[in-house]
């Protein structure tokens, strides 16, 4: 079963850094926007990896985002 999460990224002083809204813990950092999606991408299949080996439920992904433009 495929799945879609929302990955969050925030761009810091020295560094991008990422966190999945729907999967808590699930994090990375990284130096770059590529690599910090692939770190992510890895991240989220080992999270719900363990999330199944402990007997987990995995959670549908419920979180959503959106854009809006103001003057500003």
């Amino acid at each position: 079963m495929k799945r879609e999460f929302l990955i969050i990224i925030e761009k810091g002083k020295n560094n991008l850094s990422s966190y999945v809204p729907d999967l808590p813990g699930c994090v990375a950092t990284a130096d770059t926007e590529e690599e910090l999606i692939r770190l992510m991408e890895k991240g989220i299949e080992l999270h719900i990896e363990d999330m199944n080996r402990r007997g987990y439920k995995i959670p549908s992904p419920t979180t959503k985002s959106a854009k809006i433009e103001i003057a500003a």
